[in-house]
């Protein structure tokens, strides 16, 4: 019994087989015993995890901040005007010119262009939250060494992707103790503009750092850290309009993995999720003003960024809470319809698929799986149907894409490919990792978990890979924005711009 005891402490895989092993323990016993040694695996499995031994080495980042400063202040001193930060409350100034980006890698030389008038990837995964990039055909014939490198630099930490419009691409990353809210020149990488304010938001599981997506709309950027402060920004100056703190406002718990969900604008609002339990999941403000407009449900919320969709005919918003998903009017909050959608601890992080006028794709990880939900009726009278739910498709915290039919997605790190109206598997086959996917010219662009990209078909007889280079280092969990044929890819320590157009 001792030498069990001892297994048990040390290695409890192998405890649990002596303890099967044994003939004189009565069954419910080794029942009960095996049961607490999972437990034990776990709890081991979890600090081991919290302390980073199973993900390996985390980057240094007191010594990447340096470099970012000294990157950012050999890009001033090639300008001719400079580039500067701000703090709440003032102004950024843009810099007179745009220099060619200096940095350590040995990008393709390109000339300044002049600033794009274009306003397309301006939302969280494309125009309508979908990973479908449609404005321009790409190079679907990726050269052996990989797609041309226009620019390579470091960058702060997080998770959020860009946005991109009138030639700048926005996001949000994490400098020392600060949330930067930043503006980069697409063709250079030179900053044009920052934005901090003292925030760390700190997570031993998943990372530190901001993780929504910035928002533009009409000349206004919205930015979302992840402890809750919600900025309203001059796009093109960096001048702070106004902010609030949505969980302070809203009398709400951060989440485990901080506050997600990218800013939505509908019509004359900017929609947000503190998930408040006092009748403010979901929150309104007008968006020139921030003043509050309407408040609505009492759900704990997720990881999922809110949509703005036509189902059966009734514009609303998607929401995809903890617990369930839900169609609310744009007007004033008010519940359309809802479906169930429980998960282990709440934890829903991908964004849903319209598929057609009346029905939408979902997915889950952590075990969940996927379903397609219908919504019938019309006006108010709206009711929602599960047309089939099963486990062929697993997102976890990656989201899947439409494509002909079928959708295509990382089940649980290896791409699937799955019939939407029945929900049978196709193939499932190509390990990426969590990385993310987004759609192209009838092809799959994927970034995976440690910086990859691969360029994949999107047809449902098999898996077949085109192409597959290394762009970053590190891992990375960020979604991929494409505009203008420009493909920016970042994760917590760089971010890089390659060319698409083939031209």
């Amino acid at each position: 019994m001792a030498l069990l005891t001892i297994a048990t402490i040390l290695l409890p895989p192998i405890g649990l087989v002596m303890l099967w092993s044994r003939r004189d323990t009565e069954t419910g016993k080794k029942v009960f015993a095996s049961l607490a040694i999972v437990v034990l695996c776990a709890s081991y499995f979890y600090f081991a995890y919290s302390s980073g031994f199973l993900r390996g080495p985390e980057p240094d980042m007191e010594a990447h901040y340096g470099e970012l400063e000294r990157q950012r202040a050999q890009q001033r001193e090639l300008g001719t005007g400079a580039v500067a930060s701000s703090t709440p409350g003032q102004q950024a100034q843009s810099p007179a010119s745009t220099p060619t980006n200096a940095n350590e890698s040995k990008p393709t030389p390109i000339a300044a262009a002049s600033r794009s008038t274009r306003t397309y990837w301006t939302d969280f995964r494309g125009p309508v939250r979908d990973g479908r990039y449609d404005e321009t055909p790409i190079q679907t014939a990726w050269p052996a060494e990989g797609l041309r490198l226009l620019w390579k630099q470091p960058i702060g930490g997080g998770y959020a992707s860009f946005v991109v419009a009138e030639g700048v691409a926005f996001t949000i990353e994490q400098r020392r103790r600060q949330e930067v809210v930043a503006a980069y020149d697409v063709e250079t990488g030179r900053e044009l503009w920052t934005h901090a304010s003292d925030a760390e938001f700190i997570e031993s599981m998943g990372g530190d750092g901001p993780r929504a997506t910035p928002t533009w709309e009409a000349g206004r950027l919205y930015a979302l850290g992840a402890e809750g402060d919600l900025r309203c920004f001059d796009a093109k100056t960096g001048k702070l309009n106004w902010s609030k703190n949505i969980l302070k406002d809203a009398g709400a718990s951060n989440l485990t993995w901080g506050m997600a969900g990218a800013p939505l604008i509908v019509d004359d609002k900017v929609v947000v999720l503190p998930g408040g339990r006092s009748g403010k999941s979901i929150v309104a403000y007008n968006k020139l003003t921030g003043a509050q407009v309407w408040k609505s449900l009492n759900d704990m919320q997720a990881y999922v960024s809110p949509m703005l969709v036509t189902l059966a005919g009734k514009r609303q918003i998607l929401v995809v809470t903890s617990n369930r998903v839900v169609g609310l009017g744009p007007e004033d909050g008010a519940l359309l319809w809802e479906s169930s959608w429980n998960t282990d601890m709440g934890i829903n992080c991908s964004q849903p698929i319209i598929i057609d006028a009346n029905r939408f794709f979902i997915s889950s990880g952590y075990g969940k799986g996927a379903a397609l939900v219908e919504i019938t009726g019309s006006g108010d009278g709206l009711t929602a149907r599960k047309v089939w739910e099963n486990t062929s498709m697993k997102n976890k915290f990656n989201s899947s894409v439409l494509y002909e039919g079928n959708v295509y997605g990382l089940d649980e790190g290896i791409l699937t490919c799955v019939d939407v109206k029945t929900g049978e598997r196709k193939w499932k086959s190509g390990r990426y990792g969590y990385g993310q996917v987004i759609l192209a010219s009838g092809h799959l662009i994927i970034i995976s978990d440690t910086g990859e990209l691969a360029l994949v078909k999107a047809t449902p007889d098999k898996h077949t890979e085109v192409a597959k280079f290394s762009a970053i280092e590190g891992k990375t969990w960020n979604y991929p924005a494409i505009a203008e044929g420009r493909l920016l890819v970042r994760n917590q320590t760089q971010m890089a711009c390659f060319d698409l157009s083939g031209k």
